[in-house]
């Protein structure tokens, strides 16, 4: 479902270039209106990239590892909390 989702959302990205490109005023020189059309693009670009990027799974490696990472740490913190327990017993 995630996956769609970022499927929808850039399919609407790129059908707002296709459908503005044509209307803004770029061919103007360094005006207010070419230098919104430009950082607009950019913009609408960049939210494409981020679908795409998420869409490929380029990092999901790294968020197995970050969660591999995780798990150990939590095994270490309850493998420490374990052995100090036990030596409160023992000094009783």
């Amino acid at each position: 479902m995630k996956g769609l989702k970022n499927v929808i959302y850039m399919s609407v990205a790129l059908g707002m270039l296709f459908y503005a490109v044509p209307r803004l005023d770029l061919g103007q020189g360094l005006t207010a209106p070419a230098i919104f059309g430009v950082v607009w693009i950019c913009f609408a670009l960049l939210v494409v990239a981020a679908h795409l990027h998420a869409i490929l799974g380029v990092d999901e490696e790294t968020r197995e590892e970050l969660g591999r990472i995780g798990r150990m740490k939590k095994w270490q913190l309850e493998k420490t909390l374990q052995g100090k327990s036990k030596q409160l017993q023992f000094r009783k």
